[in-house]
């Protein structure tokens, strides 16, 4: 039950932070693409990969902190589901351009964040 509260409290923390940063890309920069989400889950790549390098390969941590980071709050926070959602309605408006850059985005960019957070993690630590 222990672990249902971690992964409810951090999801929670998550999903807070993804409605303040959706909430702030679409007044920022318009809603006809979702910047939100891509922010959202190139920041999440990146967080992951970071944390993740952290506690398998220098740090020591306890499982719990583990599972409130990782299912938790960037469970809560990136959205592959919305960017899911959102990609199917950019390609059911015609919007082939936008739906092609969002796939790219949230992949390739995430993909290359998740690379940073670890190599960043291993040069601040020197795993």
């Amino acid at each position: 039950m222990e672990s249902v509260l971690i992964v409810a409290v951090g999801g929670g923390i998550g999903s807070v932070a993804r409605y303040l940063v959706s909430s702030w890309a679409a007044g920022r920069f318009g809603s006809d693409f979702p910047y939100g989400t891509l922010f959202v889950n190139v920041a999440g790549c990146f967080i992951i990969g970071f944390f993740m390098a952290l506690v398998t390969e220098k740090v020591v941590t306890k499982p719990e902190w583990r599972l409130f980071i990782t299912t938790g709050f960037l469970g809560g926070l990136t959205t592959f589901s919305s960017f899911s959602y959102e990609t199917i309605k950019l390609l059911q408006e015609a919007d082939t351009a936008f739906a092609a850059y969002n796939i790219l985005g949230n992949c390739i960019i995430g993909f290359f964040a998740t690379w940073v957070g670890i190599s960043f993690a291993k040069y601040l630590t020197l795993i």
